[in-house]
């Protein structure tokens, strides 16, 4: 499985990079703190593989990184070669990136 670090994440959002970013945290979770993933929960992900790019690097997260990890293995068995999970979450983007988010 490919990880990227928080600070990598930052540098494709302020470089404007073409990439997706997927949240795979749950609705509630999302509503506390969010960093503009699009929200697809867990239990849903496979069965929405069309809505996740191909092409493009694709990131996924979660709270701390072990949901978004088993995601990242579940696609790269489904065929996916360009997905990365996010290394730490969002709690890492909280605590390295963005202080004023809330944790959770």
């Amino acid at each position: 499985m490919k990880e990227i670090t928080v600070t990598e994440l930052k540098q494709l959002k302020d470089s404007k990079a073409d990439f997706q970013l997927i949240d795979v945290r749950e609705q509630h979770e999302f509503e506390i703190c969010e960093i503009g993933g699009e929200l697809i929960p867990m239990g849903e992900v496979m069965d929405n593989l069309d809505k996740i790019s191909k092409t493009k690097q694709v990131v996924i997260h979660c709270k701390g990184g072990s949901r978004s990890g088993a995601i990242c293995n579940a696609l790269e068995a489904q065929g996916f070669t360009n997905v990365y999970n996010l290394k730490g979450g969002i709690l890492a983007w909280a605590n390295e990136i963005d202080n004023s988010l809330t944790k959770y």
